[in-house]
C-alpha cells in the first residue's frame, strides 16, 4: 500500500543536530520539510537531545499524534529512532545523511534527502523483521542492518573520532589497516544450537556492508532470518585475502569462511582479551551476546522498485 492511498498528514523528522553530515546541511533539512509540505505532509524537525534519546523522543511524537516518522541521518540515528518504534504500526521513512548510509544504500535510495522527500508519496509500507541483541544480562536492543563481533567491532572501539569526523568512511579503512599485524582471539559462535569458531562474525539482515561492499550476499530485509558470515584466523593479516574475496564477491568460496542462515546466534567470550560487538556501525559492548530474529517488528517505507527487486532476490536465494 503506497502513501498516496493513505491519509498521512503529520510527521516528525528526528535528526542529530551535532552529527557530522547534518550539521553542514541544515538548509537541506529545511528544504526537505518544504517538499513534504508540498505533498500535504506537515512535518517538523525534532533534534535529538542526547545520545540514546531518540528512542524515547519518537515514542512521545507518536503519542502526540504523528502518523509518520522520518529518521534523518546515518545508521546510528536510524537505529535509535527505529528502536522506539518496534511493534508500532506507524511507518518509518529514511532521509539519508550519515557516514556510510548502509540502510539507505540497501534500500537503493538516493542519498539526497530532498529527492527522497519528493518521491515519498510513491513509497510503499513494508513490514520487516528486526534483530534483537542482548549483551550479557542487559536489556535487548533492536538492530536493522547488522551486528558484528570480533574484528570489525574492535576496529570501531579503537577508531579515532576526530579522523572519522574529518574523513568519514576513510577513517575505518585507516583503522583497519593499522591493525594488520595484530593477533586476534577466536570465540565460539553458536547458530541455532550448532557451535562454530570465528575471529569475526557478521550477523546480517542486509547485503550492504559499510556502504561499499557486499559480504552477506543472500541477506534480505524481506527474510525472517539472519545471514551469518564467519571468518577464521588469529592474525589480522589473514583478512587481507578475505578483503579481496569480498571485493570479488567470492568470499563464500574461500577457505576459512563459512556462510550460514539462522534465527538465533550467540557468541561466547574466550579466555584472555575481550571481544567487542557493534550494532549498525556503533560500538555496543563486549561478548557474551545473543541475537534473535523478531518477526513483524517494524513498518518501513520502501520504493516500489526496491520491493520488486528484493522479492526477486529472495526467490532466487531460496531456489538456489
Amino acid at each position: 500500500m503506497s502513501l498516496e492511498s493513505l491519509h498521512l498528514r503529520r510527521a516528525a523528522v528526528l535528526y542529530n543536530p551535532v552529527a557530522r553530515g547534518l550539521a553542514r546541511r541544515q538548509h537541506s533539512l529545511q528544504r526537505t520539510i518544504g517538499i513534504l509540505a508540498q505533498q500535504g505532509i506537515e512535518a517538523r524537525l525534532v533534534p535529538t537531545l542526547a545520545p540514546g534519546s531518540a528512542s524515547f523522543q519518537v515514542k512521545e511524537e507518536i503519542k502526540a499524534g504523528c502518523d509518520l516518522i522520518f529518521a534523518a541521518g546515518g545508521d546510528g540515528t536510524i537505529n535509535e529512532v527505529a528502536n522506539g518504534m518496534l511493534h508500532s504500526n506507524i511507518p518509518l521513512g529514511i532521509l539519508p545523511g550519515g557516514t556510510a548510509n548502509v540502510l539507505a544504500r540497501e534500500l537503493r535510495m538516493s542519498i539526497h534527502s530532498e529527492r527522497v522527500a519528493s518521491e515519498i508519496r510513491t513509497y510503499k509500507r513494508q513490514r520487516i523483521a528486526a534483530g534483537s541483541l542482548r549483551l550479557g544480562n542487559s536489556a535487548p536492543r533492536g538492530f536493522f542492518c547488522m551486528a558484528g563481533v570480533g574484528l570489525d567491532a574492535d576496529i570501531i572501539s579503537r577508531l579515532n573520532l576526530d579522523l572519522k569526523a574529518a574523513y568519514g568512511k576513510l577513517a575505518y579503512y585507516v583503522g583497519g589497516f593499522s591493525q594488520v599485524l595484530r593477533s586476534l582471539p577466536e570465540f565460539e559462535v553458536i547458530v541455532d544450537g550448532v557451535v562454530h569458531q570465528a575471529s569475526f562474525a557478521l550477523i546480517s539482515r542486509v547485503r550492504n556492508y559499510g556502504g561499499d561492499l557486499e559480504i552477506a550476499r543472500g541477506a534480505s530485509l524481506l527474510r525472517n532470518d539472519f545471514e551469518i558470515v564467519l571468518f577464521r584466523g588469529t592474525l589480522a593479516a589473514r583478512y587481507l585475502p578475505y578483503f579481496v574475496g569480498v571485493a570479488l564477491r567470492r568470499v563464500d568460496r574461500m577457505a576459512g569462511c563459512t556462510v550460514l542462515y539462522g534465527k538465533s546466534v550467540s557468541c561466547q567470550r574466550p579466555s584472555g582479551e575481550p571481544v567487542y560487538a557493534q550494532v549498525d556501525g556503533e560500538l555496543a559492548g563486549k561478548v557474551p551476546i545473543k541475537a534473535d530474529i523478531v518477526p513483524d517488528a517494524l513498518t518501513l517505507l520502501v520504493s516500489p522498485d526496491y520491493l520488486a527487486r528484493e522479492r526477486s532476490h529472495v526467490a532466487a536465494v531460496v531456489c538456489a
